[in-house]
């Protein structure tokens, strides 16, 4: 699959502690559709169990891993074992590399189906993603709202809409400062898939 890379203007968020770059047109609409189409077909898709507070709870989306050998992750309590990159995932993450500078050995991938899916509150400061990680985060399909906090004035808040195709990355201390999560949404959504690129740097 061959993308277009007419346009990879970076627009920088200024932010109070980390660093936050835009590029609102890293795929066209056109690829982003086809890429979105593809993953749907080709992805081993698959939710998750988790437990909080004694109850046990499904992920309100749909959630796969992929990496090179050896880049295990664990969040949430569950460990995740990576499942080897596909041939577009890893036409994604050069293109990606290419423009950002920045090297990436894995990928979380998140499949939003309706605006009832969603993401809660947290961080990506696990320890085996290093001290200041660096998470490169590409959106298809539905424009959603991620919102960010600070971790010690829950008040001090913005949200950022990632439109299809866009690309969001994440450096710099803003895992220590800040939180981010999707909140559901009321309002007709149509589905949506994000992949967010990192460097597993401890097995």
């Amino acid at each position: 699959m061959l993308f277009d890379a007419s346009n990879n203007q970076n627009h920088e968020i200024p932010l109070n502690g980390g660093r936050l770059d835009y590029y609102p047109s890293f795929l066209s609409v056109e690829d982003a559709q086809r890429l979105m189409q593809q993953l749907i077909q080709e992805i081993n898709w698959g939710s998750e169990k988790f437990v909080i507070f004694g109850k046990t709870y499904e992920s309100p989306r749909l959630i796969a891993w992929y990496g090179e050998a050896g880049a295990h992750y664990s969040y949430s309590g569950i460990q995740h074992s990576p499942e080897p990159f596909t041939e577009i995932l890893l036409q994604v993450k050069q293109r990606i590399e290419q423009l950002t500078g920045h090297a990436f050995n894995s990928v979380l991938l998140n499949w939003y189906r309706s605006g009832a899916d969603s993401m809660g509150w947290h961080a990506d400061d696990e320890k085996a993603l290093g001290v200041n990680p660096v998470i490169a985060s590409l959106s298809l399909g539905q424009t959603r709202n991620l919102r960010f906090r600070r971790k010690d004035n829950h008040r001090s808040s913005f949200h950022v809409s990632l439109q299809t195709g866009s690309l969001l990355l994440m450096s710099g201390e803003l895992q220590h400062h800040w939180q981010h999560a999707l909140p559901k949404s009321k309002k007709p959504m149509e589905s949506r898939i994000n992949l967010t690129f990192r460097l597993i740097c401890s097995q």
